[in-house]
C-alpha cells in the first residue's frame, strides 16, 4: 500500500505560493498568487485522488478538501 501524498499549498520562500507534496523536499510549481497554486493543487488532488492543504501567509493551516475515496467523509457543510 502506497503512503498518502497530500498537497499542499505554502507561501514560497522567494515570493508567492507553491504547490508541496507531503513528504517532499522541493516545491512542485510556483505561483504569484495563491488561488493560482489553490486552482493547481486541486486539479491534481482530483487526478491522484488525495487531499488539498491550504496554508495562510504565517504557515497555519487554513482550509483542506479531500478529493479521495474517504470511507468516513466528514459532514462539509461549506462545499
Amino acid at each position: 500500500m502506497t503512503k498518502k501524498r497530500d498537497i499542499h499549498v505554502v507561501p514560497h520562500k522567494d515570493g508567492g505560493w507553491a504547490t508541496k507534496k507531503e513528504g517532499a523536499s522541493r516545491f512542485g510549481s510556483r505561483f504569484p498568487t495563491q488561488q493560482q497554486a489553490i486552482d493547481r493543487a486541486k486539479h491534481q488532488a482530483q487526478r491522484e485522488k488525495t487531499e488539498v492543504v491550504i496554508h495562510r501567509p504565517n504557515g497555519q493551516i487554513r482550509d483542506s478538501d479531500s478529493y479521495g475515496n474517504d470511507p468516513n467523509p466528514p459532514k462539509d457543510k461549506r462545499h
